[in-house]
């Protein structure tokens, strides 16, 4: 877990989870091999919801990032870009 960004609006998180266990989905995993769930968690903290990204969307997330980064963004670019994903959260932050 790695905090990449962390502005008054917006956190996110990179996740890179290893899997336990033998099987993966109705595969099982080869000895040695090591899987893992990777993504994004972003909370929208005025809104007080998040939402964890994986998969195709994950790596749109992150190439839109690498290409925002070249530009020398602002604050306000970021989360402009990091407000199209959190908008799709509908999970409400709880605290434990």
């Amino acid at each position: 877990m790695h905090t990449l960004y962390n502005s008054p609006s917006f956190i996110v998180v990179q996740f890179d989870v290893p899997v336990e266990g033998p099987l993966h989905g109705d595969h099982a995993v080869e000895p040695g091999l090591q899987l893992s769930r990777e993504g994004f968690e972003i909370v929208d903290k005025f809104a007080r919801r998040e939402i964890f990204i994986e998969g195709a969307l994950a790596q749109q997330f992150q190439e839109g990032v690498e290409h925002l980064m070249e530009s020398d963004p602002s604050e306000d670019d970021l989360d402009d870009f990091i407000e199209r994903y959190a908008n799709l959260g509908q999970h409400p932050v709880v605290m434990h």
